[in-house]
């Protein structure tokens, strides 16, 4: 999604828009990343490291990262990898065209 407009439901969309909002609700849609992306965004420090996120959605380290990278590629999150670990933080952006999209 672009970071200072984007599709909206306020508008018609094309086939493009469609399917770029489609993405982002899809990956939305699923409650372990929906989760996810509210643990991630209200991290302290505004970010979280992938390693402590397992044991809070009682759900197997591969899986978690699965999901994450569900929710990087719809542009919700950003991850960055330091050494061993992936550290995520919300993509405000993604997240504004998100709210824009909704009209808030």
């Amino acid at each position: 999604m672009d970071d200072t407009t984007g599709p909206t439901l306020h508008d018609e969309l094309d086939t493009d828009a469609a399917t770029e909002l489609a993405t982002t609700f899809k990956a939305l849609a699923d409650p372990v990343r929906l989760r996810l992306l509210s643990l991630v965004a209200s991290a302290e420090g505004g970010e979280v490291c992938v390693c402590d996120l397992p044991e809070q959605v009682d759900r197997s380290q591969p899986t978690v990262s699965h999901h994450l990278t569900v929710l990087t590629e719809a542009g919700l999150v950003t991850r960055e990898q330091r050494g061993r670990w992936a550290w995520f933080a919300a993509d405000q952006r993604g997240l504004r065209a998100l709210r824009l999209a909704l009209g808030d």
